[in-house]
């Protein structure tokens, strides 16, 4: 394996931690939420909710900006 693909690795390891520990810290908040009875929304208005979101809806807001 040259320094290309080893670099690559790394790319892809990090954005997969980083994909781990936002869903992890998403699924904390829809739990606290579910045991303190608030609404089903209230993950989504999180911190980690929000990112989630911004992150499905780029390729959206790229494919429209493109054009």
């Amino acid at each position: 394996m040259d320094g290309l693909n080893l670099l690559k690795l790394i790319k892809y390891a990090a954005v997969l931690v980083a994909a781990v520990i936002i869903g992890n810290w998403f699924l904390a908040e829809t739990r606290k939420a579910k045991t303190n009875k608030e609404p089903w929304y209230k993950p989504y208005i999180s911190v980690p909710g929000l990112i989630i979101l911004v992150a499905l809806s780029l390729p959206l807001i790229l494919l429209l900006i493109g054009h």
